[in-house]
């Protein structure tokens, strides 16, 4: 249930816009990354003191400010009170129980995602809340921890390839996005693959390991469901072009990000569908099997049924029954009872019930 619901206990009250950590402590210390760039030159440093970001401000350059950790949240309110942003983003910022989500608030955007990662040691996926602000000429964005899917944009930046190096700050925003949306087909892939070989062995042989698995990937399902459905809402006010600080030039791009999220979202729900098909299958499969046993001791307890009543009227040793002086009378009851047996047997074989 934590992956789904973060507890928010500890914020009860406080005042809007106090800054409690929520989620869990993912670095031992917070780090702070800086890219500054335009077409011409390039800057990239790591800084010890959140005060070392404070100059890029007002730089031309086009500048991204990226902080891994969120527990000291000292260093995201001395970010927030310098670049102007208001107490109730910075709550939001370090609260990673939030749903993706825009706010606009003019003079920046403010903008929550839900960065995915596949871990192949535990078969699950993790969730990490990544979140950013746009400025005019800067995007200072927000991890829970060092490790991202961003690796590709700053080989670009470095290298001058293709036009990142050539356009603002909402392009930048927009290679963002488009990064961790491209990251979620990386796990749909992986999950995809986890399904195919689940329904190989639900039809050949399912155990109660094969149910868990199907439980377990249904709630990743939800869980993927919960993280990506509302990015759709995102993207399009986006695209939409309402906000200044998205350039008309860079609108198209995000159009693409939007197609892309369309086809996740199909994607998931289709793969919702069928892990619970699987379920189904799971759950019929188990049932025919029940029934096959069923039928086999119905069908001894049905030839079995005369022939303990014969053993039984034999058993009754009454004085006068005339086979029990007979010599062959115990053969004759064997052979009559064997006789019975067989008889049913082609029976059950004709009405094809064996």
């Amino acid at each position: 249930m934590p992956r789904f619901i973060k507890k928010v206990s500890k914020k009860a009250g406080l005042s809007p816009g106090a800054l409690v950590h929520i989620g869990k402590k993912k670095v031992e210390k917070t780090r702070i990354r800086i890219i500054d760039y335009d077409e011409s030159q390039l800057q990239e440093k790591e800084v010890k003191e959140v005060e070392e970001c404070f100059p890029f401000k007002e730089k031309p350059t086009v500048t991204w400010i990226n902080i891994d950790g969120l527990h000291q949240v000292e260093i995201i309110e001395k970010i927030g009170k310098y670049f102007d942003v208001h107490p109730l983003v910075l709550e939001d910022i370090v609260n990673t129980g939030q749903r993706p989500k825009l706010e606009d608030l003019e003079s920046y955007l403010f903008i929550v995602l839900k960065m995915l990662s596949y871990d192949e040691k535990e078969k699950e996926v993790s969730v990490e809340q990544f979140s950013f602000i746009l400025g005019p000429n800067f995007v200072i964005s927000f991890q829970e921890r060092v490790g991202d899917v961003f690796n590709p944009i700053r080989e670009r930046i470095r290298n001058a390839k293709g036009r990142i190096r050539k356009m603002g700050s909402d392009y930048l925003a927009y290679a963002l996005m488009d990064a961790v949306v491209d990251n979620y087909f990386a796990i749909l892939e992986r999950l995809g693959e986890e399904i195919e070989s689940i329904e190989e062995e639900l039809v050949h042989n399912p155990n109660p390991e094969t149910l868990q698995i199907i439980h377990n990937l249904k709630r990743e399902m939800i869980l993927l469901r919960k993280s990506v459905w509302p990015l759709r809402e995102v993207i399009s006010a986006l695209e939409r072009g309402e906000s200044t600080l998205i350039g008309d030039s860079t609108g198209i791009y995000f159009r693409d990000v939007y197609d892309h999220t369309i086809q996740v979202i199909d994607t998931i729900e289709t793969f919702r569908d069928m892990v619970s098909g699987m379920l189904d299958i799971y759950l019929s499969s188990v049932s025919n099997r029940m029934n096959e046993v069923m039928k086999v001791l119905t069908i001894f307890a049905a030839i079995f049924i005369p022939l303990t009543f014969i053993a039984g009227l034999y058993g009754m040793n009454f004085e006068f029954m005339p086979e029990l002086k007979w010599h062959w009378g115990y053969f004759g009851v064997l052979a009559i009872m064997a006789a019975v047996g067989i008889s049913l047997l082609f029976y059950f074989k004709k009405k094809r019930w064996l």
